[in-house]
């Protein structure tokens, strides 16, 4: 038997697919960007069919790349950006417009008006959510209300409704599979992860019809079958999970107590708690973990919406790097006696501040700020904003002592000048693993897991290798007097400070 296994990793800027072998090594990869959509200021848009493309694309890539067909591949497993809402024609697979994509700020006011009939406690209670733009829900019954006629084909069962990993694997199996996980299933305001159900109230609060609505199954499970005309062969599709519970996963924190942050296009810090469902007094989200063999472990959320999109603000929007990859020089240079904070509050602010109406913002500019400067700023910035996480995780739950060590994935941590700034900041130690691509190797794992070929968790878990501790080395008081301006410039930047 086979013991290759491939994952599709959909990002909210590219797809990526990655080919693992039989010692869970990367065999072979593609990657392709694909278009943001911008209609409105604090509106966001993909079209479903340009990423559709973009994954038969990457996985055909990563196929000959890794010198293989899709006959050697064991099974599938799919990790998707979340909260991305897709409608479509159940009937021809056609979407009935673009995807409204997490970042999109557009049901703002929607979120406000059920916040003022005192619905937020009981989203809340029942999904461990707050009333955000964020979360799928509003932006499901945003599309029911705004593209014609959708939400009277809804109610007659003619549109599904799902997140990115519904309408890929909907796709890959010719419409034969209507599903999607708990994980992705526990972001959308819809779903009760206590009961782990659809929940009707909210429903109807909603005005969603559930016959639109997928089968939620664990992470690991039988999701159909990838119709062989499409690679070359059938490939069985065995594992599915959001990609922050991917990237948790893929970093093996399994135990209750372990913390992971990553570091892509947003920054999401997951805090697993156990068969503990904690409920946040600091505005943090309580959210599925991942779901095995029946079993829901839980965790404590922190989502930051803006991370490396802020050095893609600085790449393509003030076009003062030529690349990602400059930045870590930069920062390494940048004037110690200025103090530049960037808020990145372009799409609103997240976790523990939830303010839909922020912008983005920067203070102590100087006459001789420059490059260096704001890359040392949009660096510093993930590391503020992963602080303020850890600070109220602490808070929230008792058992996440001040002996934490951050486990880091994503594209920004091959920096280590931000890793050291992370840990300094922080600290507490941040350590790196050896394979940066956990999102895509958590997801392959719940596959090739399924597939039998390859290890449980506790064999996984003892794979896990670390590259690189980075330990604090930031005095104390240098410590406070940064983090105090960072606190007075987030305190500037929110709308109602």
């Amino acid at each position: 038997m086979s013991r290759y296994v491939l994952a599709i990793d959909q990002g909210t800027t590219s797809t990526r697919a990655i080919v693992f072998d039989g010692d869970m090594h990367v065999a072979g990869k593609g990657q392709k960007e694909f278009t943001q959509i911008y209609p409105r200021s604090g509106w966001v848009e993909h079209d479903p069919e340009e990423i559709w493309e973009s994954v038969i694309s990457t996985v055909n890539m990563a196929l000959r790349d890794a010198g293989i067909t899709a006959r050697d591949v064991a099974a599938l497993g799919i990790t998707n950006q979340r909260e991305t809402v897709v409608v479509w024609e159940r009937e021809t697979g056609r979407p009935i417009q673009n995807a409204i994509v997490w970042q999109d700020r557009r049901t703002a006011s929607y979120c406000d008006n059920l916040k003022r009939q005192d619905l937020e406690r009981l989203f809340t209670r029942k999904t461990g959510l707050l009333l955000d733009p964020y979360f799928s829900g509003t932006k499901l019954s945003w599309m029911l209300a705004n593209v014609k006629g959708a939400r009277a084909r809804a109610a007659r069962g003619d549109l599904c409704f799902g997140t990115i990993d519904t309408f890929l694997i909907w796709r890959l199996t010719g419409g034969k599979s209507f599903v999607t996980d708990a994980t992705n299933a526990s972001r959308t305001l819809m779903y009760n992860i206590a009961e782990n159900t659809w929940d009707e109230d909210l429903l109807d609060i909603l005005r969603v019809p559930a016959a639109m609505l997928p089968e939620v199954k664990d992470c690991a499970a039988d999701f159909g079958t990838v119709d062989a005309d499409i690679f070359g062969a059938a490939i069985p599709i065995l594992g599915v999970a959001g990609d922050q519970q991917a990237a948790t996963i893929g970093q093996a924190c399994f135990a209750p107590g372990m913390l992971k942050s990553t570091y892509g296009t947003g920054c999401f810090a997951l805090l697993n708690t156990g068969a503990d469902m904690v409920r946040s007094k600091n505005r943090l989200l309580t959210t599925i973990a991942y779901r095995l063999n029946g079993e829901t472990t839980y965790a404590l959320e922190g989502s930051i919406f803006i991370a490396g999109a802020a050095v893609q603000w600085l790449r393509d929007g003030l076009g003062i790097i030529g690349s990602a990859a400059e930045t870590n020089a930069l920062a390494e240079k940048a004037d110690p006696t200025q103090d530049v904070y960037l808020v990145p509050a372009f799409t609103g602010l997240g976790a523990p501040h939830w303010d839909a109406k922020a912008r983005g913002a920067i203070f102590g500019l100087t006459r001789n700020s420059g490059p260096a400067e704001l890359s040392r700023a949009a660096l510093e910035a993930v590391c503020y904003q992963t602080r303020d996480l850890l600070d109220a995780m602490q808070k929230d739950w008792k058992n996440s002592g001040d002996d934490t060590v951050l486990r880091v994935d994503g594209g920004m941590v091959a920096s280590d000048w931000t890793m050291q700034r992370l840990a300094d900041l922080l600290n507490a130690p941040v350590d790196r693993p050896v394979i940066l691509e956990t999102t895509a190797l958590g997801a392959a794992w719940l596959a090739g897991s399924r597939a039998g070929v390859w290890p449980d968790r506790d064999g996984f878990s003892a794979r896990w290798k670390r590259d690189r501790r980075f330990e604090p080395d930031m005095d104390d008081k240098v410590r406070a007097a940064k983090l105090k301006g960072w606190k007075s410039a987030v305190r500037r930047t929110l709308s109602e400070g």
